[in-house]
């Protein structure tokens, strides 16, 4: 009796349960540390006027934001499947700190681009929580925990928006960046008292690690597709908040508070991640797939023709963001169902892909901005979707001989 229960709480150490207060502090954790990319984006007038560079000098920090955390996930995000998921966190909140309040006294341009890639490399938290997250799930569940997750985690990123333009507005972009640096500090001692920890899989060393990124991407076919929609779609969300902030102040000559407010309204796009997370569970995933492509291009031809319109920025915003955020979900429960071992590995492969997308459209969205304006950005936007909805449909046969 004695030796059955000393086994069965062996057991529950070895392979902790996903609690419903363990989902809750992951899915907090990750919203909040996701943000820390998405801060500056409604600040981007403010911090031109600050440094005297033009607005596509400062569209580069949130372009290099992007970056560094697609260089992040590449070189630290693997890490989990060989090391202790719970350290490796602890250890990156450090560095995510540091990045904030690099961030926070930067004198220059450059040195404010710089600390803006630091801080993007640092805030990878986001993407080692998702990962635990479906390896502590049951496979019947896992569609609706991951979506649970990535609605604070989408949630995070639309009302950072808002938060950084109510902050901006009323004390200074700096003062953002100083009071996220206090929220990482809180976030660092929830998850030091609240997340269990998870054993690695791995036995091998960081270059075998690293090569084997390579096997799985040229093997996993679903992968590869799923990369592919997920950096386009990308591309386009990125495009349109990066400028939107130059839109408002062009067209009805309205700052930061009112570019981070959008964010609540992109919210109600977001709060469709959680059902289409259940919905993935009993679904078709390429007929969800898409549908959800389809509400991207959609939401760019509605901005096309809604640049004096803010009734119709606001119809577009909930579109483009429920057709972004959904297509996310559908293309995370997909590859986390490839192989158990190397999860964290594949969320690499497809979040460095994702941002690497995000990164390109910013930098073609702000370039563009400076010759064609926001025509110039919804033909992005169109285009871009329209390119991730036929590669989808034309590969319909090759998945389901994948399966």
């Amino acid at each position: 009796m004695q030796f059955d229960f000393i086994y069965m709480q062996a057991s529950s150490i070895a392979h902790p349960q996903l609690t419903k207060a363990t989902l809750w502090v992951m899915t907090i954790t990750t919203g909040l540390v996701v943000a820390n990319l998405y801060y500056n984006q409604p600040l981007l007038n403010d911090i031109a006027t600050t440094f005297h560079v033009s607005n596509g000098k400062a569209g580069q920090v949130s372009m290099y934001t992007q970056i560094g955390y697609a260089a992040g996930m590449f070189f630290i995000v693997p890490l989990a499947d060989m090391v202790k998921r719970k350290r490796l966190m602890l250890l990156d909140f450090a560095f995510v700190v540091a990045a904030l309040l690099l961030t926070a006294l930067a004198p220059d341009i450059h040195i404010l681009i710089l600390s803006g890639f630091l801080l993007g490399a640092a805030s990878i938290i986001p993407q080692l929580l998702i990962p635990m997250a479906a390896h502590l799930s049951k496979p019947t569940e896992r569609g609706k925990k991951i979506g649970f997750i990535m609605s604070g985690l989408l949630i995070g990123i639309l009302l950072s928006r808002t938060l950084s333009g109510f902050i901006g507005a009323h004390f200074g972009w700096r003062a953002m960046f100083y009071i996220a640096a206090v929220i990482m500090i809180l976030m660092w001692a929830l998850v030091y008292f609240m997340l269990p920890e998870v054993e690695p899989d791995y036995n091998g060393n960081y270059k075998q690690l690293m090569r084997s990124l390579i096997d799985l991407f040229r093997n996993e076919p679903k992968l590869r597709l799923a990369s592919l929609r997920g950096a386009l779609c990308f591309a386009c969300f990125s495009a349109f908040w990066t400028t939107f902030v130059f839109l408002l102040k062009q067209q009805f000559n309205y700052g930061s508070e009112v570019a981070g407010a959008f964010g609540l309204v992109g919210a109600f796009g977001a709060l469709a991640a959680g059902v289409m997370g259940r919905l993935n569970d009993r679904m078709d995933e390429f007929k969800l797939s898409a549908i959800t492509l389809t509400l991207i291009v959609v939401s760019f031809i509605l901005f096309l023709f809604s640049a004096n319109s803010l009734a119709g920025l606001i119809i577009g915003v909930i579109i483009m963001d429920m057709g972004v955020q959904s297509t996310h979900i559908a293309n995370q429960a997909i590859i986390f169902s490839l192989d158990a071992q190397a999860r964290n590995r594949i969320n690499t492969i497809y979040m460095v892909s994702y941002f690497i997308g995000g990164a390109l459209g910013t930098l073609l969205a702000t370039k563009i901005w400076d010759s064609y304006h926001w025509p110039g950005v919804c033909i992005i936007g169109i285009t871009l979707s329209a390119i991730a909805l036929i590669v989808h449909l034309s590969t319909r046969k090759t998945m389901q001989r994948t399966v």
